[in-house]
């Protein structure tokens, strides 16, 4: 069983929450803890954005419930109630995400012994927020994201999946179990590296002060994705079109080619981005792509004799990933020398 740094995080967070409430003899501390896990997050941006919005919604709820203590008691009916309410405006103020903590800030306040008890409910009120401000400060400090390195690496891993799902497509070595298994696998992967990248750029634009990124190498990181996600699409199309088409030998041979040339140059184009490549290399930006042109002809050529919309189908597909292939070789190309 592997553990992410959220789940220690999590842990950490409710400990020290907990931990804090007894320096203070603070009262129910369990509401802190409780606090804590709803307010961390998978990033620093996003977990000051979650304290502030649940700061002013557990205000709002403080306020609702000190109310309803005051005029209706604190009997089950009052409390339910009160919920529904201030749900509703939690609702029309477009604060749903925070609802769910201040419920219970709620519960904590309005389940005080005494309409009178105003400092125990009170304690419970501040000992919410000594839950969200742990959880907070913990994001920061312990195993703050590295978030560049972290989008890198799963860059690399999905590529070394799909290379190998690309190189056996048209072959049709692998078992379909396991190529629909492994496609499978290859969405989802690619999906969580989609919201990567958006925490990514939303954490170097938020908190631009914190985090200083080249925009130029955010544009190199969003064209890495999609570039898989152009790859991914032509493996869908080649498993749903290509074989109705009943390719010939010598067009398995054109296609397995092909796509062996574009792997290859995938491959040379993140290995350029991480400075393993010679940058004094004569590049190969206009023969790349006069070769897929010239692939495509063929596949063209084969459609008007033998009417085979299938073939020019994944054959446009394959155009498609060239090009975000050679935009990526460009993009690549324009960032390393400007940062040397």
């Amino acid at each position: 069983m592997k553990l992410g740094p959220r789940v220690i995080k999590t842990g950490i967070a409710v400990t020290l929450a907990l931990y804090i409430c007894s320096v203070l003899k603070l009262e129910s501390a369990v509401f802190a803890g409780i606090a804590a896990i709803f307010t961390i997050q998978p990033s620093i941006y996003r977990t000051w954005k979650q304290v502030w919005h649940q700061a002013q919604t557990n205000i709002l709820g403080a306020i609702f419930a000190f109310l309803g203590l005051y005029f209706l008691g604190n009997d089950p009916f009052s409390i339910g109630l009160v919920i529904i309410i201030l749900i509703s405006i939690s609702l029309m103020l477009k604060m749903g995400e925070t609802i769910s903590l201040t419920v219970v800030t709620v519960l904590a306040i309005m389940s005080a012994p005494g309409n009178e008890d105003w400092l125990f409910a009170l304690n419970r009120f501040i000992v919410t927020f000594i839950g969200m401000a742990t959880a907070l400060l913990v994001n920061i400090f312990v195993y703050p994201p590295n978030y560049k390195k972290n989008y890198l690496k799963k860059i690399n891993d999905i590529f070394q999946e799909f290379s190998i799902l690309m190189r056996t497509a048209i072959s049709d070595e692998m078992t379909e179990k396991s190529f629909k298994e492994q496609m499978e696998q290859l969405e989802n992967n690619i999906f969580l590296l989609e919201e990567h990248f958006i925490l990514f750029d939303e954490e170097r634009e938020k908190m631009a002060k914190v985090n200083n990124m080249d925009v130029r190498e955010i544009v190199v990181f969003k064209q890495m994705f999609k570039s898989l996600q152009q790859g991914f699409i032509v493996l869908e199309d080649i498993d749903s079109f290509y074989f109705t088409s009943k390719p010939t030998h010598d067009e398995n041979q054109l296609f397995d080619h092909h796509l062996e040339y574009l792997i290859k140059y995938h491959e040379l184009y993140l290995l350029k981005y991480d400075g393993k490549i010679k940058m004094d290399l004569p590049s190969v930006e206009d023969e790349f792509m006069k070769q897929t042109e010239v692939f495509l002809e063929k596949v063209m050529q084969s459609y008007n004799e033998d009417h085979k919309i299938q073939m020019a189908v994944v054959g446009a597909s394959i155009y498609h990933y060239a090009f975000q292939l050679n935009r990526l070789n460009t993009l690549v190309e324009q960032y390393m020398k400007k940062s040397q």
